[in-house]
């Protein structure tokens, strides 16, 4: 996915597309900016641990994540993704997810527009799978109490 923020302490929800669907995990990076804009970022030799386990209520359509990173103020973020050849689509995956997210919370469709329009930030997360671009789109958890996703 090579998103940056996806660092220790992440946690990490895919959506399962297909009955019987597999895992592959790799790619470590050293550094990498906002947008991996061209060839890679600084590949890393490294050690992945990971702890896997299915939601089948979780009704999400395109990954998501929480964080406890995003370059802002915030102690934690809840972030999620689109991917298309579209920038703009996958800007628009990215907030419809959010905006869903935020819905799950109580708010209205309206209260989660502009909830969205004070605090979330989009992100271009990589250009370099071209032609299929990844948006990320982080909302900061500590304007809610307890600060959890």
């Amino acid at each position: 996915m090579d998103i940056r923020q996806l660092v220790t302490g992440s946690t990490l929800w895919l959506p399962v597309e297909v009955p019987g669907a597999l895992l592959s995990a790799g790619d470590l990076h050293g550094a990498q900016g906002d947008g991996e804009v061209s060839g890679t970022g600084i590949e890393t030799a490294g050690q992945l641990t990971l702890r896997v386990h299915v939601e089948p209520q979780a009704g999400i359509t395109t990954p998501e994540f929480a964080t406890p990173t995003s370059g802002g103020h915030s102690r934690a973020w809840h972030a999620t993704t689109g991917h298309h050849p579209d920038l703009m689509t996958a800007a628009r995956t990215a907030l419809r997810a959010l905006l869903r997210r935020l819905e799950a919370r109580g708010l209205s469709l309206e209260d989660a527009y502009v909830l969205a329009s004070a605090c979330v930030d989009l992100k271009i997360s990589q250009i370099v799978d071209a032609p299929n671009y990844t948006v990320s789109a982080f909302l900061p958890l500590d304007i809610f109490d307890g600060a959890e996703g």
